[in-house]
């Protein structure tokens, strides 16, 4: 049985972690106290003996819980922003070509953004492939489900939420977001997206749009579909070319682990989508993904996929 500490449990990440690993047999969670959990020497003491920690914490705590780790078999997935980029973790995106090999090496994972899942999903094939040169300019709209900001933008949406909190809100307005870094690092891109998050009041599902010109890309949609079928052929990122009636809903994999990406357009204007929830294959789904890689077990067991919409 392994052992598992979840510093930050009582967040919506480390929630949703540790009442999926509560139902595994093969899982001992290693617990602390409400008046302990920001108790330095306790947490130092559970953060050294687990063989699996989750990180659910911001940045500069999540940085903390490292510099406490003494016991060098200690395996770490870092759900926050601090070691995204960092050269000595590998980013836990195992789709991508050569990744699972190197998160199934590693000690040090650092689990993806939410927003940044979907935009890597859909550019980095595609800068490897050649059909998208790493000087492209692109954009990128993300809309995402309300529960992706945390506790606070949840209690403020579920409270009572004044009527601008009806509407779509779009946010990120300095071009500044957390996740860009990420974003064009992974992709290999020489300039991040102009990017625009929009959050919506619904509590979960993602949907993410990279709009693009024939112009842009060296092929045709054709081998955009190619590429995208031949990557993601693990059960959770797949490939689908079905839409709700000429729809395509925010929320269609909401419950869900999986993630669907998909082309659409014409010759001319090209749509790349992809839709997961920003809870499931955002967050704590590729955070549990990533544990089973670690672990040696199948990736997607404990994994809630979804087959058709």
């Amino acid at each position: 049985m392994y052992k598992v500490f979840i510093d930050g449990s009582a967040g919506t990440t480390g929630l949703r972690i540790y009442g999926r690993l509560s139902e595994r047999e093969d899982i001992e969670l290693l617990t602390l106290p409400d008046n302990l959990r920001k108790d330095a020497s306790a947490r130092a003491e559970k953060l050294n003996s687990a063989d699996i920690v989750f990180l659910c914490l911001p940045d500069d705590a999540a940085r903390e819980a490292v510099a406490m780790l003494e016991n060098p078999s200690v395996k770490v997935i870092d759900t926050s922003t601090a070691h995204r980029t960092a050269s000595d973790w590998e980013y836990g995106f195992p789709e991508l070509s050569g990744r699972l090999e190197k998160i199934a090496a590693s000690k040090r994972i650092a689990n993806p953004g939410c927003h940044a899942s979907g935009f890597i999903a859909l550019i980095e094939p595609l800068v490897g492939a050649g059909i998208l040169n790493a000087g492209a300019q692109l954009s990128c709209f993300s809309i995402t489900g309300y529960t992706g900001g945390g506790k606070k933008m949840i209690d403020d949406y579920e409270g009572g939420r004044p009527a601008l909190y009806d509407a779509p809100r779009q946010y990120g307005l300095p071009q500044s977001h957390k996740h860009l870094p990420e974003m064009q690092k992974i992709c290999k891109l020489e300039h991040a997206p102009a990017f625009c998050p929009v959050v919506a009041p619904y509590p979960c599902g993602m949907e993410v749009t990279v709009p693009l010109f024939a112009d842009d890309i060296i092929g045709s949609a054709e081998d955009i579909k190619e590429v995208y079928r031949s990557v993601y052929n693990n059960g959770v990122v797949k490939f689908v070319s079905d839409d709700e009636n000429g729809f395509l809903s925010a929320n269609a994999y909401s419950g869900s682990d999986s993630m669907g990406v998909s082309v659409y357009g014409n010759e001319e204007r090209i749509l790349l989508v992809s839709r997961f929830d920003n809870l499931g294959k955002g967050a704590s789904g590729a955070a549990i993904q990533n544990m089973n890689i670690l672990l040696g077990k199948e990736q997607t067991k404990g994994l809630v996929l979804q087959e058709k919409l």
